[in-house]
């Protein structure tokens, strides 16, 4: 299907829901508010919302559909064409899988991490969501730095993370509970697990030289990077001075404030605005978007996330929906640098959801266009010459 064209409909044109309709061609959308002349199909959005594709630049859901239970593995083109399916549903366009290479073995492995790159690269035509490698880095996962290098001059990487959980991963060795599921998520045994722990961790040292390396390289090959958890101010400014301009999930008001004050993009999980909160307790996202202090949103570790988080902030009275719509589709594509996405305007890469918004707080994807192409269509009966499109071209006679 080269055209298609979407018949009526409350499309968000910048800031501003507008009665109109769109005109895609190549992967484009041509024009905006003109009469269907042409053969396309045609998609009547009566009654629904036209809103621009979903950009979610942090998401590791994808890790159930390669282990949904401990030890228990499926093959990474299984998981990523389903997790395919579930962006798409969920009205991601575009999804930056975030693929955790960490000092452990298992499921965050080099090896996994190696499998989910070449699958990424391989499935990706096949794909119906835009589908990108962020690369979250484990920093004490010193053993890796010459081959992310390389990764990163060859640009195979799309976003690059800089990840600490060494101070959490200690704490939680008192932990039994916590302490089993990560060697579970390993594949060792107790024993092994902490000899690991206590040899990754004599290194310490030798972190922050590593990191200035990577953050090096990752500025020369233009791949952009992001910090995670950032807990102090100190440590924001210290990433933005090696180049790190996102700050992903900042753990405290005082850090996210320094992050704004420096121009940062600033990312919090849509799973907390959907949730009324952190599920570790820390900073509560609604709060922070209220204060002007988070500027995109990413599905994290539930892809419906997103979606619903737009609309539970226009409910909330927070912001109104084009505000936060922003925070999961023009910010996010501004933050990952892709300028051709995230707003519904002529010549933009053709990414649209029509939303049927009748409930609010359950807003209902009705049918995803992406690069043009419809692949997802919950109600049939929309595809065809309408009624709209006819009432539109009779009115132009």
């Amino acid at each position: 299907m080269n055209g298609l064209f979407v018949a009526g409909g409350r499309a968000l044109l910048g800031h501003e829901l507008v009665e109109t309709s769109l005109s895609v061609a190549d992967g484009q959308i041509v024009e905006i508010g003109t009469i269907n002349r042409s053969s396309a199909p045609s998609l009547d959005a009566g009654d629904l919302l036209v809103l621009p594709g979903i950009v979610d630049i942090h998401g590791d859901a994808f890790e159930r559909q390669m282990m949904p239970r401990p030890g228990v593995d499926f093959p990474l083109n299984v998981a990523l064409v389903d997790t395919d399916r579930q962006v798409i549903g969920n009205g991601i366009t575009t999804v930056f899988h975030a693929t955790t290479w960490s000092w452990e073995p298992g499921l965050r492995s080099g090896d996994n991490a190696r499998g989910l790159l070449e699958a990424i690269e391989g499935l990706r035509p096949r794909l119906a969501a835009d589908t990108r490698f962020h690369l979250r880095h484990e920093t004490y996962n010193l053993d890796a730095e010459d081959e992310i290098a390389e990764w990163l001059s060859a640009r195979r990487v799309d976003l690059f993370a800089f990840n600490d959980h060494m101070d959490a991963t200690v704490a939680s060795l008192e932990q039994p509970h916590k302490r089993q599921r990560m060697v579970d998520r390993t594949g060792l045994s107790g024993e092994a697990f902490d000899r690991l722990v206590e040899r990754v961790t004599s290194q310490a040292d030798d972190v922050p030289a590593s990191i200035a390396r990577l953050a090096a390289a990752a500025r020369q090959a233009g791949v952009r990077m992001l910090s995670h958890d950032d807990d102090t101010p100190e440590m924001r400014k210290a990433f933005r001075g090696q180049g790190v301009a996102i700050a992903e999930f900042p753990v405290n008001e005082e850090t996210a404030r320094e992050a704004a004050s420096g121009g940062d993009a600033i990312v919090f999980g849509a799973p907390n605005v959907v949730r009324g909160g952190s599920h570790t307790g820390w900073t509560r996202a609604s709060d922070m978007i209220a204060k002007g202090l988070c500027t995109v949103l990413a599905s994290d570790y539930y892809y419906p996330a997103p979606l619903l988080a737009a609309f539970r902030l226009a409910a909330d009275g927070i912001l109104q929906l084009p505000r936060a719509w922003d925070l999961i589709s023009a910010a996010p594509a501004q933050a990952a640098g892709l300028t051709d996405r995230g707003m519904l305007a002529q010549g933009r890469r053709a990414d649209i959801l029509l939303v049927d918004d009748r409930l609010p707080l359950r807003p209902r994807i009705i049918a995803v266009i992406a690069a043009g192409r419809l692949v997802h269509l919950s109600e049939p009966g929309r595809l065809a010459a309408t009624p709209i499109a006819r009432r539109e071209a009779a009115a132009a006679e």
